[in-house]
């Protein structure tokens, strides 16, 4: 594959590195096509160490130095202006306002925040079993899917499996049929894609998220439009497994993923 469509530089809360090293990182690996996906999780909850909120984004100093990134590597890699937005049912006239004002190429829209808290924490559910967690995250995915799915695709659709007590040992995908179900009709109904995060095999999960079943029951649906991504936060990770996501893809019946530039898909051959 010649593009990662999902990784983050020091403009999200979460990471260090300076654009130009994901971009050199991706240069070096042939690649031809790449977008940068800071974070913005607008109400995301304050950090009691620091007092601030984190996963704030300057979109126009942003916007500004993806410009410059894109004049100053014209003709080596083409680098698209992307977002990755947490989506809460409260925030969607925000969303919606959000994505309409800023020339975004790409915009995914990632679950990080179950009843205003990150799975992330392993204390942010304490008195929930990972089954009745996953769950909630599940029925919250598809709420806001009908609130507000002006974006092009869905991140990391099994997150939480990253950050349950038991993760992948106490993960079936397939008791969780209904409300996947759900989520997938709704990303074909709003022609939404589903991505495809490598950071799953990365964190250890032993699959990519969503879940390979998830991926190919997506397909047995009728859903065709996958975007992939590496969820890197530092160089070494860029387009991590992308082997194993393409042999998987095809496995499961793809033949070709997809890009946007300006918000419209562009179908790469696997």
């Amino acid at each position: 594959m010649i593009a990662d469509c999902h990784m983050h530089t020091w403009f999200s809360s979460d990471s260090v590195t300076r654009p130009e090293e994901m971009i050199e990182q991706a240069v070096r690996l042939g690649m031809t096509e790449l977008c940068i996906t800071d974070h913005y999780d607008m109400d995301y909850p304050v950090n009691p160490e620091t007092g601030e909120m984190e996963f704030q984004l300057d979109t126009l100093t942003y916007r500004e130095k993806i410009r410059a990134l894109q004049e100053q590597y014209r003709g080596r890699i083409a680098i698209r202006f992307g977002v990755e937005l947490g989506l809460q049912t409260h925030l969607k006239d925000r969303l919606r306002t959000y994505v309409r004002q800023w020339p975004f190429d790409f915009v995914i829209g990632s679950m990080h925040l179950l009843d205003g808290k990150d799975p992330y924490y392993t204390d942010s559910f304490p008195d929930m079993s990972d089954e009745e967690m996953y769950r909630l995250y599940f029925r919250a995915t598809a709420e806001n899917l009908r609130s507000f799915h002006d974006f092009q695709t869905l991140g990391h659709l099994d997150y939480a499996t990253r950050y349950g007590k038991r993760k992948a040992a106490g993960y079936n995908c397939g008791e969780y049929r209904q409300e996947i179900d759900e989520i997938l009709q709704l990303l074909i109904e709003y022609q939404i894609a589903l991505e495809v995060n490598t950071g799953g095999l990365k964190y250890g999960l032993g699959y990519p998220n969503p879940h390979p079943d998830i991926i190919r029951r997506y397909r047995e649906l009728g859903g065709e439009l996958i975007t992939v991504g590496s969820d890197a936060h530092e160089p070494r990770y860029v387009a991590y497994s992308f082997d194993t996501a393409s042999a998987l893809l095809k496995e499961a019946g793809f033949r070709y993923y997809t890009l946007y530039v300006g918000r419209k898909p562009v179908f790469r051959k696997l």
